[in-house]
């Protein structure tokens, strides 16, 4: 029996070392149900990176563009770790604008955790793990931020992945209802349409999508209808 090559174990081990020493900017990590996605009302812990390139005239989480706290990898996992919750959201802000998430999604996929990344689909989604599904949030003309859908995305999703438009009005929804035939969406995972909280009146969003018989899933913003829009929920 051929012995254990020792190098090779040790660089093993020191590039496991070195990547749960890599640091990222967080916002804030807390567990909440899952309010949105396919998963919603499981429990879940949510890692809220900082940063954003992108300025949504809806977004609801400002409050992560600037700030945050410089943690390690290993830090975070250990913060994770006593919610004893199976399933953990990596967001933001935009998490892929750090580099080192990537390196975080990996090492959660490698203790077990069912992990999902909320993401806006302006950065390239290619490297993200195959384990993590990826809710692709595509910006609709009334967001502001539309020019900076990265189209190139749609061919790295899978089915366990999940498409998300956020509609604040008639306009948006057509254009979505376009894109969904256009690149035929729901033929490679589910499609989500939402409302803008507060803007968009889910009984109408509603009546379209039954209008249209459009392959989607509505959905609502839970954490939102339990506990009102504030951060670490």
């Amino acid at each position: 029996m051929a012995k254990p090559d020792n190098t090779a174990i040790a660089d093993c081990q020191a590039q496991d070392a070195s990547r749960v020493a890599e640091t990222l900017r967080i916002t804030e990590i807390f567990h909440s149900l899952q309010g949105e996605t396919s998963r919603s009302g499981l429990p879940t812990v949510f890692i809220r990176l900082t940063g954003c390139p992108l300025r949504c005239g809806y977004c609801d989480t400002a409050y992560a563009f600037h700030g945050g706290e410089s943690r390690r990898i290993s830090d975070i996992l250990a913060a994770v770790a006593p919610f004893g919750t199976r399933y953990v959201t990596v967001t933001g802000g935009e998490p892929l604008a750090q580099k080192a998430c990537l390196a975080l999604l990996n090492e959660l996929c490698e203790r077990g955790y069912s992990v999902s990344l909320e993401t806006s689909g302006a950065l390239d989604v290619s490297a993200v793990h195959q384990r993590v599904s990826k809710i692709l949030d595509l910006k609709t003309p009334g967001s502001g931020e539309m020019a900076k859908n990265l189209w190139g995305n749609l061919a790295h999703l899978t089915p366990h992945d999940e498409i998300k438009f956020v509609l604040c009005d008639e306009a948006d929804y057509l254009w979505a209802k376009s894109r969904l035939a256009e690149h035929a969406l729901a033929a490679r995972c589910p499609v989500l349409f939402s409302p803008v909280w507060g803007t968009l009146p889910p009984a109408q969003l509603g009546a379209w999508i039954l209008r249209d018989r459009l392959p989607v899933r509505m959905q609502l913003q839970l954490h939102k209808q339990l506990w009102g829009e504030k951060p670490g929920v």
